[in-house]
């Protein structure tokens, strides 16, 4: 079990924090800060280079957490904010993942409470230094916590787009 859930974190965790690497920089294909910025502000979100630098440095503490399976229950609760968002983004394409959908960001959060509830298991920094296991009354709320907290995020830095940004988004679509 232990390596299972050692081969889970890495994967999961260097997925994660190489998604929040892409909108800050121009390692992994990522298109620079500018670019992040540009695809908060497309998927109409208020805040631009904050909102990108807040979203990506979120990313990579998430997944570097949950890779090392240190504070796990916070690990998780910030990767499911975070996809949360992402969610709520690709929500008006469907579920799946070839229409642009939510399938992925779905997998993650949900993955990401599946670690918050088992613990990241032996080989992990929170088991070396005696954190685990983590008990339901930290890791619940976490779960919890995790997309609430994507949810307002949406809510609170949605802006509607005015028409002439609709009809440029549109005719870049085309």
């Amino acid at each position: 079990m232990d390596a299972g859930l050692l081969v889970l974190r890495l994967v999961v965790g260097f997925l994660i924090a190489g998604h929040g690497v892409q909108k800050v920089s121009f390692r992994l294909g990522g298109h620079g800060l500018a670019g992040g910025t540009e695809e908060f502000r497309h998927d109409g979100f208020r805040g631009g280079r904050l909102t990108a630098i807040v979203a990506g440095a979120s990313q990579i503490g998430a997944g570097l957490f949950l890779t090392a399976g240190l504070l796990t229950p916070l690990a998780a609760m910030a990767a499911m904010g975070v996809m949360t968002v992402a969610g709520t983004v690709k929500r008006p394409k469907g579920l799946w993942v070839q229409n642009d959908g939510y399938e992925y960001p779905m997998v993650l959060v949900a993955v990401s409470a599946a670690l918050a509830l088992t613990g990241p298991g032996r080989w992990s920094l929170d088991q070396a230094l005696g954190l685990a296991p983590w008990p339901l009354w930290i890791v619940l709320p976490a779960i919890m916590a995790g997309p609430v907290s994507g949810v307002l995020t949406r809510v609170l830095l949605h802006r509607p787009y005015d028409e002439s940004e609709r009809k440029q988004y549109a005719q870049a679509a085309e």
